[in-house]
């Protein structure tokens, strides 16, 4: 893998798993626009907007999450410069010797940072990341013990070049933060609740900010990108380049389709928490990505989180006796240690899973 080294065989799916050569192309996804509220700060407080778009907006979000689980917004309120300008710091550092990315290289202390050796579901990913906190630094729980109230701080690590790499990054968060929050107001609406409904969540949010790069592969059709996962999270927002490589599990037959780039766009993606929140109304995407012999790709997704001393457990608005909750309460900065580890070691069983905690009626 480039600096990596030859192609070896912890980067090979089981048969299962490896990608085939001509994906369908996925048709009909939604792509919502977002121009009535993308020049204002909130959804519900905008004198100017009619109130029949922003309703026909909620409709859409409400139908892409509980159809899909995923979708593409346009005419969003981020700048497209934003977007280019961290692209471009991304390629720049990822361009570097390897001597020089692993300076600001992340382990079991120092969560932050730059690693290439990154697996999913027990199988290396082909690719190199960076991460970084959006709030910096991120309160999180210490251990996984659940009678431990101990917090710890991960603090980012910033490199030295490219420069200005720190404000490019920051910028970005800032931007795709506020897009974030105005998505999580339209995501509350649709399920009938106050649209700041979510945001008590998010005051020592835990979310994060990945570069992914993804070198030329010899061997594409052994390996992927990202293996098949659900997003752990609320809800991400991903920026993705014109190479195109993501994959979506279609759930009316379980076949792997392409998602073609939308100049401009981001990809939304329900995540695992907003699956419990809502008693399975929205249920999370399974994806991956495959990666080529040819071309690099480089992907941006921020994770939304909430603070690590969240309860996750289905919304007291959305239970009732018709709809018994489907998931026992657990803690999400536990979750997230345990998730956290498993990235710096193999293991020989599944990784903790939201069906751990699923109820079983």
């Amino acid at each position: 893998m480039g600096d990596l080294g030859e192609f070896d065989s912890s980067f090979i799916q089981a048969l299962e798993h490896r990608p085939k050569p001509n994906a369908t192309e996925a048709q009909g996804i939604p792509l919502i626009d977002l121009s009535p509220i993308s020049c204002h700060e909130d959804v519900e407080t905008n004198s100017e907007t009619d109130p029949a778009s922003i309703e026909e907006l909620v409709k859409q979000v409400g139908s892409a999450c509980k159809n899909w689980g995923f979708f593409q917004v346009i005419n969003h309120g981020v700048p497209l410069d934003r977007r280019q300008r961290i692209e471009a710091a991304a390629r720049e550092f990822f361009a570097q010797s390897l001597e020089e990315k692993r300076k600001v290289r992340r382990d079991e202390v120092k969560i932050m940072g730059y690693y290439d050796r990154e697996h999913t579901k027990n199988v290396r990913d082909w690719k190199e990341v960076f991460d970084f906190g959006v709030e910096d630094p991120t309160l999180v729980a210490a251990s996984t013990d659940p009678d431990d109230d101990s917090v710890a701080y991960w603090t980012n690590q910033w490199p030295e070049y490219p420069p200005k790499f720190r404000e490019t990054c920051e910028e970005y968060t800032r931007d795709v933060g506020k897009l974030i929050m105005k998505l999580m107001e339209l995501i509350a609406l649709s399920l009938g609740l106050k649209a700041k409904r979510f945001h008590e969540y998010f005051k020592d949010q835990t979310s994060t900010i990945r570069l992914n790069y993804y070198p030329p592969c010899p061997s594409p059709e052994l390996a992927l990108g990202v293996g098949r996962h659900r997003d752990n999270g609320v809800l991400t927002v991903l920026s993705q380049d014109e190479v195109g490589g993501l994959q979506v599990k279609r759930r009316t037959d379980g076949e792997w389709i392409g998602v073609k780039p939308t100049p401009g766009a981001f990809i939304i993606n329900v995540g695992d928490i907003m699956q419990v929140w809502t008693n399975e109304a929205y249920r999370s995407a399974e994806h991956r990505v495959v990666v080529n012999s040819v071309k690099e790709r480089l992907s941006i997704p921020f994770f939304l989180n909430p603070a690590h001393y969240t309860e996750v457990k289905p919304l007291e608005e959305l239970i009732d006796e018709e709809h018994p909750p489907k998931y026992r309460p657990y803690v999400w900065g536990k979750f997230q240690v345990i998730r956290k580890r498993s990235n710096f070691i193999k293991l020989n069983v599944e990784n903790i899973q939201i069906d751990d905690f699923r109820i079983a009626h």
